[in-house]
C-alpha cells in the first residue's frame, strides 16, 4: 500500500505524521486490497483545518473522505472513523454476497453430489396445500382439532366473520390472533 501525506498551507509535524500513519494502518484490518491512501491536510484561516483521504481499492471505486474541524487531530479521527465504516461496508458486501455461493459450490463439488438430482429433490420439498376456510368455526372446536393434530397453527374464520389464527406457543399454551 502506497501512503502519501501532504500538507497545504500547513506544516505536518512529526507528531501529526505519526498520528496519520497510525490511523491509516488501522484501515488494513478489513483485508481489502488497498492500492494507495493519500492524506491531504489543508488550513484555511476562516474555515479551520481540513483533512481529505483518498483511498484506492483494487477493482473498486475510489473512496474519498473529507472532514473539516478546528482541531486537526479531531478531523483526522473523525475522517478515519468514516473511512473505516466505508471499508467495513465494502468488506461485508464482498464477503456476504460472493463467498457464500462459492463455498457452497466448492463443497458440493468436493462431495461429488449430482447437482441436477439435488435441484430436483429441493423442488419436491415444497408441497402446496389448500386452505379450508369455507365455514365459520368456534375457537373451542379449532383448539381441540389443533391439540389432536401435529400442526403448529390453524387459520380459520370465527362466527363474527373475522379471520383468526390459533397457534401453539413454545411454553405449551395456545395463542390466538
Amino acid at each position: 500500500m502506497n501512503i502519501s501525506l501532504v500538507g497545504r498551507h500547513i506544516e505536518l509535524s512529526d507528531a501529526i505524521k505519526d498520528h496519520l500513519m497510525h490511523s491509516i494502518d488501522t484501515l488494513s484490518k478489513y483485508h481489502l486490497d488497498l492500492i494507495s491512501v493519500n492524506a491531504v491536510a489543508s488550513s484555511n484561516e476562516r474555515k479551520g483545518v481540513a483533512i481529505e483521504f483518498t483511498i484506492n481499492v483494487a477493482g473498486k471505486n475510489t473512496i474519498v473522505i473529507s472532514q473539516r474541524n478546528d482541531d486537526l487531530y479531531a478531523a483526522i479521527d473523525i475522517a478515519i472513523d468514516r473511512a473505516q465504516k466505508a471499508l467495513r461496508r465494502l468488506h461485508d458486501r464482498l464477503s456476504d454476497h460472493k463467498n457464500e455461493g462459492m463455498n457452497e459450490a466448492k463443497q458440493a463439488a468436493a462431495a461429488k453430489v449430482n447437482l441436477h438430482e439435488a435441484g430436483e429433490a429441493m423442488e419436491d420439498e415444497i408441497v402446496p396445500t389448500e386452505l379450508v376456510l369455507y365455514k365459520p368455526q368456534e375457537v373451542a372446536e379449532v383448539l381441540e382439532k389443533l391439540k389432536e393434530s401435529t400442526k403448529v397453527f390453524d387459520v380459520f374464520y370465527d362466527n363474527d366473520g373475522k379471520m383468526r389464527v390459533l397457534y401453539k406457543r413454545a411454553d405449551g399454551r395456545f395463542g390466538l390472533y
